[in-house]
């Protein structure tokens, strides 16, 4: 006895040290699972990539296995993450998704009033009509706490419209939340009717079935249904066995152990604490295999087997080095708290980053709004010196149109004087009321840049007719017009075509001996109209030899003005309007002038 109790000190003075490092390490067991340390890892990878989706994916799988862990308090901070990232991007169609699981995880945290309203949000941010529903019900239940008849109304009906949608996990998670209802009315047979409807939903992830069995070896242990509650514990432990979960195997063996306790099946107590001892011994557990120790040693201790309790402290001293050594546990906390540690240090090197972008943003915004401004401001000084360019071009195509001939304002008056000193008063009269007939129409029309084809052949007719009236015995004339023409729909420029018929008169048939012939003609080609003015005077070449110097000046000036205005009209209007002079040859003599219009029809 005296050899026992000395062992049992020695033991304890192993243990002492060995606790004060089994329990953080528990902990951070319990925190830092394979799938976990693979969600943060990933997370990291991302928070160096600086990709914001897959950053805010990453929080939200970290979550998702925090939360199937029970660690609902980093799950919620983690979704805040990711929902804020999510918002910022304007991925707006995954708010609901993830409002929906931080009201879950808020509600198993018990804070109720936030979780509802976050179950409100999803409901009123949601665009599918089954994922509003839900919500809806379970903000609703939220509010219905004291009425259980309710919340279970509002969660079958969520029941149902889940198992439509495909969403098992859910569905084992709203018939784990009726099992929790029946439990607060101290209704275990309903309760483990639903905990036993959840199992066939709870497949992925499987550590929520390893809970529903838990759940339900403890109800069936409350109700001392104890053979019922081993079946539940074996069926867990075949599932952490086929999962490869050995800490789910040896915590279920314990657990499995104290049913068997109950059972006072003391064979069986035995088997499950050495098996879950072996186990954690094998795989290096420190933690677990002393849990397994003690629990062995206090059965024995209670049957007062003092020998089989020595035998136990024996084989785990001699074994403790070996256990220790092969404990990874530590290795694996350390190696998580540094990755934790990586990851807020990269989520304070991203909030940086992100806030140099934003400055940085923003400068390139108002430098991009200066820019905008200047170009607009530039434009607008474009676009005035283009009108004001514009408007001297009209002014000038004014100035040319209302320009008079003075050479023909003189031989006008000069005619006028000569059949008033031949006392041929008659004739005199009668070119004065051409004249102003004429002069009255131009001077109306000064302001057109266009006119009619019927108010254009008007003038030129009168003019022809007040050359021919002074010089009857030198030339004839005709205007011929297609019919395809219509004089009144029709535009063309006003008085263009005057200074060659002036130019026709008086520098080529006035010369001629006998009587000449002035033929103007309008006839469509294709797009265009075509005027030709033709007439059988002395032609320019002879006219040149015999021009005075003053007329040259003012032959010149008449088909510069004519240019000039050509000029201007197709630079104002985008025309494309033309003129051609062709000396004729030999036997023939005179002048052809091709004159193109567009055909432009009178709006």
């Amino acid at each position: 006895m005296r050899r026992l109790n000395a062992l049992i000190l020695l033991y304890l003075m192993f243990l002492s040290p060995l606790v004060l490092i089994a329990q953080p390490h528990e902990q951070d067991k319990e925190d830092a699972p394979a799938e976990i340390k693979k969600a943060a890892t990933d997370l990291e990878k991302s928070l160096i990539e600086n990709d914001d989706y897959k950053i805010a994916g990453n929080y939200e799988q970290l979550a998702k296995e925090q939360m199937d862990k029970g660690d609902f308090g980093k799950a919620e901070e983690n979704l805040y993450k990711a929902i804020e990232i999510y918002t910022n991007a304007k991925a707006l169609k995954n708010r609901p998704r993830l409002l929906r699981n931080i009201a879950k995880a808020q509600e198993a945290q018990r804070k109720l009033k936030a979780a509802a309203r976050n179950y409100k949000a999803a409901s009123d941010e949601a665009s599918e009509k089954a994922i509003k529903i839900i919500n809806a019900n379970d903000y609703a239940r939220l509010q219905n706490e004291d009425n259980a008849e309710a919340e279970s109304k509002y969660l079958e009906e969520n029941i149902a419209l889940l198992k439509k949608m495909g969403k098992k996990g859910e569905v084992a998670d709203t018939y784990i939340q009726e099992a929790l209802i029946k439990l607060k009315q101290e209704d275990t047979v309903a309760a483990l009717e639903n905990y036993s409807l959840a199992l066939p939903y709870a497949v992925d992830p499987p550590l929520k079935a390893i809970k529903i069995y838990t759940e339900i070896a403890k109800l069936h242990v409350a109700r001392k249904e104890y053979a019922e509650g081993v079946s539940a514990m074996n069926n867990l432990l075949d599932l952490a066995r086929k999962l490869k979960d050995l800490d789910a195997e040896i915590i279920q063996l314990r657990y499995l152990a104290t049913i068997y306790f109950l059972m006072e099946d003391w064979e069986n107590v035995v088997k499950s604490l050495e098996e879950s001892y072996k186990l954690a011994a094998a795989a290096g557990k420190t933690f677990e295999a002393k849990e397994s120790l003690l629990q062995l040693a206090e059965y024995y201790k209670n049957i007062g087997d003092d020998k089989a309790g020595l035998a136990v402290y024996e084989e785990f001293l001699k074994n403790l080095d070996r256990i220790i050594l092969s404990d990874n546990s530590l290795t694996d906390a350390k190696t998580f708290r540094v990755t934790e540690e990586r990851i807020r240090r990269l989520e304070s090197e991203k909030t940086l980053k992100d806030e140099l972008i934003d400055k940085k943003n923003t400068f390139n915004y108002l430098l991009l709004g200066f820019l905008a401004v200047l170009i607009l401001m530039m434009v607008s000084i474009v676009k005035a010196l283009y009108a004001i360019k514009n408007k001297n071009k009209e002014i000038a195509l004014q100035s040319l149109r209302r320009e008079m001939n003075p050479h023909f304002l003189f031989n006008s008056l000069n005619s006028v004087n000569q059949f008033i000193a031949q006392n041929n008063e008659l004739q005199a009269n009668k070119y004065l009321t051409s004249y102003s007939g004429l002069m009255r129409n131009t001077m109306e029309n000064s302001n057109k840049d266009f006119v009619t084809l019927g108010n254009e052949i008007e003038n030129l007719t009168q003019y022809l007719e007040l050359e021919h009236l002074r010089f009857k015995d030198k030339f004839d004339f005709e205007i011929l017009v297609d019919d395809e023409l219509d004089r009144e729909t029709l535009w063309v420029p006003n008085m263009m075509l005057q200074p060659h018929l002036e130019n026709a008169i008086w520098h080529g048939l006035r010369y001629k001996e006998g009587k000449g012939i002035l033929k103007l003609s309008f006839k469509p080609d294709g797009k265009n109209m075509l005027v030709t003015i033709d007439d059988d005077g002395i032609g320019p070449t002879k006219s040149q030899q015999l021009k005075t110097h003053n007329q040259k000046a003012h032959e010149s000036r008449g088909l510069t003005n004519t240019r000039e205005r050509m000029t201007l009209i197709n630079e104002l209007y985008k025309k494309n309007i033309d003129f051609t002079v062709t000396e004729k040859t030999e036997p023939e003599t005179g002048t052809i002038v091709r004159v193109t219009f567009p055909i432009i029809h009178k709006p």
